[in-house]
Protein backbone atom coordinates (compact mmCIF):
# COMPACT_ATOMS: atom_id res chain seq x y z
CA UNK A 1 0.00 0.00 0.00
CA UNK A 2 1.94 3.09 -1.56
CA UNK A 3 1.10 6.69 0.14
CA UNK A 4 2.34 9.71 -1.57
CA UNK A 5 2.56 12.75 0.59
CA UNK A 6 1.80 16.26 -1.18
CA UNK A 7 3.37 19.65 1.03
CA UNK A 8 2.73 22.73 -1.49
CA UNK A 9 5.46 25.04 -0.66
CA UNK A 10 6.33 28.68 -1.04
CA UNK A 11 8.49 30.25 0.73
CA UNK A 12 9.36 27.36 3.15
CA UNK A 13 13.71 26.69 2.77
CA UNK A 14 14.17 26.93 6.32
CA UNK A 15 11.34 24.06 7.01
CA UNK A 16 11.38 21.53 4.32
CA UNK A 17 14.64 20.02 5.30
CA UNK A 18 12.86 19.31 8.74
CA UNK A 19 9.79 18.15 7.53
CA UNK A 20 10.60 15.81 4.45
CA UNK A 21 12.84 13.51 6.47
CA UNK A 22 9.92 13.11 8.98
CA UNK A 23 7.69 12.20 6.56
CA UNK A 24 9.41 9.70 5.52
CA UNK A 25 9.88 7.85 8.63
CA UNK A 26 6.56 7.72 8.77
CA UNK A 27 6.88 4.39 6.42
CA UNK A 28 9.05 2.16 4.08
CA UNK A 29 6.36 2.58 1.80
CA UNK A 30 5.81 6.43 2.13
CA UNK A 31 7.19 8.97 -0.27
CA UNK A 32 6.64 12.97 -0.38
CA UNK A 33 6.15 15.06 -3.46
CA UNK A 34 7.22 18.86 -2.93
CA UNK A 35 4.81 21.15 -5.58
CA UNK A 36 7.08 24.08 -5.25
CA UNK A 37 5.73 27.51 -7.08
CA UNK A 38 8.76 28.71 -7.70
CA UNK A 39 9.33 29.79 -4.21
CA UNK A 40 11.69 33.29 -4.44
CA UNK A 41 14.11 31.60 -1.14
CA UNK A 42 14.82 28.73 -3.25
CA UNK A 43 12.81 26.31 -1.48
CA UNK A 44 12.65 24.39 -5.06
CA UNK A 45 16.31 24.10 -5.61
CA UNK A 46 16.59 22.46 -2.29
CA UNK A 47 13.69 20.25 -3.09
CA UNK A 48 15.81 19.13 -6.29
CA UNK A 49 18.89 18.63 -4.34
CA UNK A 50 16.95 16.52 -1.75
CA UNK A 51 15.30 14.73 -4.71
CA UNK A 52 19.01 13.66 -6.18
CA UNK A 53 20.08 12.49 -3.09
CA UNK A 54 16.71 10.03 -2.24
CA UNK A 55 14.58 8.79 -4.40
CA UNK A 56 11.76 9.19 -2.46
CA UNK A 57 11.18 12.61 -2.32
CA UNK A 58 9.73 13.86 -5.96
CA UNK A 59 9.30 17.56 -6.77
CA UNK A 60 7.23 19.30 -9.27
CA UNK A 61 8.20 23.32 -10.45
CA UNK A 62 5.25 25.19 -11.03
CA UNK A 63 6.02 29.06 -12.62
CA UNK A 64 4.58 31.21 -9.99
CA UNK A 65 2.24 31.00 -7.15
CA UNK A 66 -0.60 29.73 -8.59
CA UNK A 67 -2.69 28.80 -5.50
CA UNK A 68 -2.74 26.07 -3.14
CA UNK A 69 -5.89 24.35 -4.87
CA UNK A 70 -4.08 23.82 -8.35
CA UNK A 71 -1.26 22.72 -6.41
CA UNK A 72 -3.13 20.07 -4.74
CA UNK A 73 -4.58 19.12 -8.56
CA UNK A 74 -1.23 18.37 -9.46
CA UNK A 75 -0.14 16.70 -7.06
CA UNK A 76 -3.18 14.32 -7.03
CA UNK A 77 -2.65 13.35 -10.87
CA UNK A 78 1.01 12.76 -9.65
CA UNK A 79 0.00 10.30 -7.86
CA UNK A 80 -2.74 8.98 -9.61
CA UNK A 81 -0.41 8.21 -12.35
CA UNK A 82 2.35 6.53 -10.36
CA UNK A 83 0.23 4.46 -8.82
CA UNK A 84 -0.22 5.34 -5.20
CA UNK A 85 -2.70 3.69 -2.95
CA UNK A 86 -3.56 6.79 -0.44
CA UNK A 87 -2.49 10.85 -1.34
CA UNK A 88 -1.82 12.64 1.85
CA UNK A 89 -2.00 16.74 1.46
CA UNK A 90 -0.35 18.54 4.37
CA UNK A 91 1.32 22.22 5.19
CA UNK A 92 4.76 23.07 4.53
CA UNK A 93 5.43 25.31 7.50
CA UNK A 94 5.33 22.56 9.97
CA UNK A 95 2.17 22.91 11.49
CA UNK A 96 1.29 19.26 10.48
CA UNK A 97 3.12 16.53 12.79
CA UNK A 98 3.88 13.66 10.26
CA UNK A 99 3.52 11.45 13.58
CA UNK A 100 -0.13 11.54 12.97
CA UNK A 101 0.42 9.74 9.12
CA UNK A 102 0.12 6.12 10.78
CA UNK A 103 -2.89 6.57 12.38
CA UNK A 104 -4.47 8.33 9.22
CA UNK A 105 -3.64 5.04 7.39
CA UNK A 106 -5.33 2.70 9.94
CA UNK A 107 -8.42 4.64 9.58
CA UNK A 108 -8.05 5.02 5.79
CA UNK A 109 -9.35 1.11 5.70
CA UNK A 110 -12.57 2.36 6.30
CA UNK A 111 -12.71 5.45 4.95
CA UNK A 112 -12.43 6.83 1.54
CA UNK A 113 -11.20 10.60 3.02
CA UNK A 114 -9.45 10.51 6.37
CA UNK A 115 -9.28 14.10 7.87
CA UNK A 116 -6.22 15.39 10.72
CA UNK A 117 -9.19 17.46 12.71
CA UNK A 118 -8.44 19.51 15.17
CA UNK A 119 -12.00 19.65 16.24
CA UNK A 120 -12.74 16.24 17.34
CA UNK A 121 -12.16 14.65 21.10
CA UNK A 122 -8.33 14.71 21.23
CA UNK A 123 -7.60 17.62 18.76
CA UNK A 124 -6.37 20.70 19.56
CA UNK A 125 -4.52 23.90 18.15
CA UNK A 126 -1.58 25.67 19.28
CA UNK A 127 -0.52 29.40 19.35
CA UNK A 128 -2.90 30.61 17.36
CA UNK A 129 -4.03 34.36 17.14
CA UNK A 130 -7.42 34.59 18.83
CA UNK A 131 -8.13 35.91 15.08
CA UNK A 132 -7.50 32.71 13.40
CA UNK A 133 -9.52 30.73 16.22
CA UNK A 134 -12.07 32.77 15.36
CA UNK A 135 -11.75 32.65 11.83
CA UNK A 136 -11.58 28.91 12.08
CA UNK A 137 -14.52 28.21 14.33
CA UNK A 138 -16.57 30.17 11.78
CA UNK A 139 -15.79 28.79 8.50
CA UNK A 140 -15.84 25.40 9.98
CA UNK A 141 -19.49 26.17 11.29
CA UNK A 142 -21.09 28.25 8.20
CA UNK A 143 -19.75 24.80 6.03
CA UNK A 144 -21.70 22.43 8.06
CA UNK A 145 -24.62 24.71 8.25
CA UNK A 146 -24.98 25.77 5.08
CA UNK A 147 -23.96 22.66 3.43
CA UNK A 148 -24.52 20.28 5.53
CA UNK A 149 -21.01 18.39 5.88
CA UNK A 150 -20.93 15.69 9.02
CA UNK A 151 -17.23 16.30 9.23
CA UNK A 152 -15.69 18.19 12.61
CA UNK A 153 -12.69 19.83 10.81
CA UNK A 154 -13.89 20.84 7.35
CA UNK A 155 -10.92 23.03 6.51
CA UNK A 156 -7.98 20.87 7.59
CA UNK A 157 -5.48 20.72 4.86
CA UNK A 158 -3.82 17.74 6.48
CA UNK A 159 -5.64 14.48 4.89
CA UNK A 160 -5.68 11.40 3.03
CA UNK A 161 -7.50 10.52 0.17
CA UNK A 162 -7.76 6.77 -0.97
CA UNK A 163 -6.29 7.21 -4.71
CA UNK A 164 -9.43 4.78 -5.99
CA UNK A 165 -12.06 7.85 -4.59
CA UNK A 166 -10.06 10.22 -5.78
CA UNK A 167 -10.11 8.82 -9.31
CA UNK A 168 -14.08 9.02 -9.14
CA UNK A 169 -14.19 12.65 -9.02
CA UNK A 170 -13.30 14.97 -11.74
CA UNK A 171 -10.80 17.08 -10.17
CA UNK A 172 -9.81 19.78 -12.80
CA UNK A 173 -13.39 21.14 -12.68
CA UNK A 174 -13.49 21.89 -8.56
CA UNK A 175 -13.52 25.85 -9.27
CA UNK A 176 -11.80 26.87 -6.12
CA UNK A 177 -8.44 27.13 -6.06
CA UNK A 178 -6.89 28.60 -2.21
CA UNK A 179 -8.30 27.42 1.25
CA UNK A 180 -11.83 26.86 0.29
CA UNK A 181 -10.43 24.02 -2.19
CA UNK A 182 -10.49 21.54 0.83
CA UNK A 183 -14.19 22.39 1.48
CA UNK A 184 -15.38 22.06 -2.28
CA UNK A 185 -13.57 19.01 -2.40
CA UNK A 186 -14.99 17.41 0.67
CA UNK A 187 -18.57 18.52 -0.24
CA UNK A 188 -18.04 16.47 -3.34
CA UNK A 189 -16.89 13.89 -1.24
CA UNK A 190 -19.97 13.58 0.32
CA UNK A 191 -21.69 14.09 -2.58
CA UNK A 192 -20.71 10.91 -4.12
CA UNK A 193 -21.66 9.18 -0.68
CA UNK A 194 -18.27 8.31 0.05
CA UNK A 195 -17.16 7.71 3.55
CA UNK A 196 -15.13 10.35 5.82
CA UNK A 197 -13.20 10.17 9.01
CA UNK A 198 -11.51 12.29 11.34
CA UNK A 199 -8.47 11.50 13.69
CA UNK A 200 -7.65 14.13 16.44
CA UNK A 201 -4.38 16.14 15.38
CA UNK A 202 -2.28 18.42 17.49
CA UNK A 203 -2.06 21.77 15.08
CA UNK A 204 0.92 24.15 15.79
CA UNK A 205 1.01 27.47 14.36
CA UNK A 206 3.79 28.14 12.32
CA UNK A 207 7.32 29.48 13.42
CA UNK A 208 9.25 30.07 10.53
CA UNK A 209 8.00 32.01 7.07
CA UNK A 210 4.79 33.48 7.46
CA UNK A 211 0.98 33.20 7.19
CA UNK A 212 -0.58 32.31 3.41
CA UNK A 213 -4.18 33.02 4.26
CA UNK A 214 -5.74 36.88 3.13
CA UNK A 215 -8.46 38.67 3.33
CA UNK A 216 -8.95 37.76 0.17
CA UNK A 217 -8.92 34.00 0.70
CA UNK A 218 -11.60 34.62 2.89
CA UNK A 219 -14.20 36.26 0.23
CA UNK A 220 -13.25 33.28 -1.92
CA UNK A 221 -14.19 31.01 0.79
CA UNK A 222 -17.32 32.77 1.37
CA UNK A 223 -18.70 32.93 -2.10
CA UNK A 224 -17.23 29.04 -2.31
CA UNK A 225 -20.01 28.33 0.40
CA UNK A 226 -23.15 30.11 -1.33
CA UNK A 227 -21.78 28.30 -4.43
CA UNK A 228 -22.22 24.77 -3.36
CA UNK A 229 -25.43 25.75 -1.63
CA UNK A 230 -27.14 26.67 -4.70
CA UNK A 231 -25.54 23.96 -6.63
CA UNK A 232 -26.70 21.47 -3.87
CA UNK A 233 -30.55 23.52 -3.56
CA UNK A 234 -30.67 22.50 -7.54
CA UNK A 235 -30.15 19.26 -6.91
CA UNK A 236 -32.71 18.33 -3.91
CA UNK A 237 -29.38 18.38 -1.36
CA UNK A 238 -27.49 15.47 0.00
CA UNK A 239 -28.46 11.71 -0.10
CA UNK A 240 -29.93 10.42 3.03
CA UNK A 241 -27.16 7.80 3.91
CA UNK A 242 -24.54 9.62 5.99
CA UNK A 243 -20.89 9.58 5.18
CA UNK A 244 -19.40 9.49 8.38
CA UNK A 245 -19.33 5.52 9.20
CA UNK A 246 -20.24 4.37 13.35
CA UNK A 247 -18.08 5.72 15.63
CA UNK A 248 -16.22 8.13 13.39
Amino acid sequence: MKALVIVPTYNEKANLPVLAPEILRQGSDVEALVVDDNSPDGTGKLADEMSRENPRIHVIHRPGKLGLGTAYVAGFHYGLEHGFDQILTMDGDMSHNPRHIPAMRELAGRCNLVIGSRYVPGGSVRNWPFRRVILSGVANQLARNLLGLHARDCTSGFRLYQAKALARLNLDRIKSNGYSFLVEILFYFQWKDMTVGEVPIVFINRVEGTSKISQDEVFKAVFTLFRLKLFMIGRGGFPSKPSLPPGL
